[in-house]
């Protein structure tokens, strides 16, 4: 939640967020070349219905089998071969966040390498 003041608060009230922040950990990786790694974020809405709007960043990408997914969010990272490197992607939709659990999945060259779940919980009267 961003306040008036432009400082960022961290809440767990769907009414009061206006954000999703996914970070992740890329682990040091002896095999993988440096360079840059094409990451998709694909977040789905409590329902199942994935967030993607293409008028923010949104669209398609391929999985290892040929398949298409909605992708939420998608971030060129700077790679090098043997570091740990922490990823931050931000999420601002066009509406407003729904109560319930969020399923965070994270792809690279079709392959999901993580997966998360994120819990907004049903704002009260404050």
């Amino acid at each position: 939640m961003l306040k008036k003041n432009g400082k960022e608060v961290e809440t767990s009230k769907a009414k009061r967020a206006d954000m999703m922040r996914v970070t992740f950990d890329l682990d040091e990786n002896r095999i993988a070349p440096t360079g840059n790694k094409e990451l998709y974020v694909a977040i789905s809405a409590p329902d199942g219905t994935p967030l993607a709007v293409e008028a923010l960043g949104s669209g398609r990408f391929t999985l290892d089998d040929g398949t298409e997914k909605l992708y939420t969010a998608k971030k060129t990272v700077a790679y090098t071969l043997g570091q740990k490197q922490t990823v931050v992607m931000d999420w601002k939709q066009n509406s407003d966040f729904k109560p319930g659990d969020y399923s965070v999945e994270i792809y690279h060259d079709g392959f999901k390498i993580g997966q998360g779940k994120v819990t907004l919980k049903k704002g009260g009267l404050f």
